[in-house]
């Protein structure tokens, strides 16, 4: 007998329908008021072990970008959904979506996650992580009320075998080596977030040194991240030239599905 599909409150589908309408607005918007109205704090109770702790953000949030572009180069899914409304034609299982049911979601949680270790701040801490953690569980509680109205049998099967937001290890290397890796999509598709991801950092960086140390500690720390964000920024613009010669594919016949929707 085939177990029902996982179902959610309708309240926190409703809230997954609003935050996925409004996340590119909402999120960035949230998150930077939370910096701007927070003090960071020297993490460990010096710049010596504090940097350690912004190495280890630096890390987190690499490992979140490395997975969205790993799920993304094996089996692309369209990001917007139909009118930014969760939307799917068909049910997404391949790739790194027969480990993980919304690897984006987790690479994108990875990655705000990196950025709160990197600032330190308490409101950052206090507000932002249980914000951004019930956001990310609203949106999958929508997708999964469509998946399971739409497709029924096949996305409890589905939900049954692979989890939510882990990732299942056993079998990684067979999946991805039966596919084919499309670099030109990830390039194409992630050029634009891994820049405002850096640039974010930097300043990040920057805000932490001068809201502890002052002006002059701030100037210092943007003088040393500078080569950093200029290398990423000679990338963006590479990226950016080959994408609009068309050098990167059009992406013409990706299919939209939420996370067959998933961002």
């Amino acid at each position: 007998m085939t177990a029902d599909p996982p179902r959610s409150s309708p309240g926190l589908v409703r809230l997954g329908d609003f935050f996925f309408k409004y996340r590119n607005g909402v999120f960035p918007v949230v998150f930077l008021g939370l910096a701007l109205l927070d003090r960071p704090h020297l993490a460990g109770g010096s710049w010596r072990r504090d940097g350690w702790v912004d190495a280890l953000g630096i890390l987190v949030a690499l490992a979140g970008q490395i997975l969205r572009a790993v799920t993304i180069g094996f089996a692309y899914i369209r990001r917007g959904g139909l009118a930014k409304k969760v939307y799917a034609d068909r049910l997404v299982q391949e790739g790194m979506f027969a480990h993980s049911r919304n690897p984006l979601y987790v690479g994108n949680f990875l990655g705000l996650l990196g950025f709160m270790i990197v600032y330190h701040g308490p409101l950052v801490w206090g507000i932002g992580l249980p914000f951004f953690a019930l956001a990310y569980r609203a949106i999958v509680a929508a997708e999964e009320s469509f998946l399971a109205d739409k497709f029924g049998a096949a996305f409890a099967d589905y939900c049954r075998r692979v989890p939510r937001f882990g990732v299942r290890l056993a079998g990684l290397g067979r999946s991805l080596g039966a596919m084919e890796f499309d670099w030109r999509r990830v390039v194409r598709k992630e050029y634009g977030s891994t820049m405002s991801g850096a640039t974010l950092l930097v300043l990040l960086w920057w805000w932490e040194h001068r809201a502890i140390a002052g002006p002059a500690a701030g100037e210092t720390a943007l003088r040393a991240a500078a080569p950093i964000w200029i290398a990423f920024a000679a990338c963006y613009v590479v990226a950016f030239t080959l994408k609009k010669s068309g050098r990167l594919g059009t992406g013409s016949g990706e299919t939209p599905a939420p996370e067959a929707t998933r961002t």
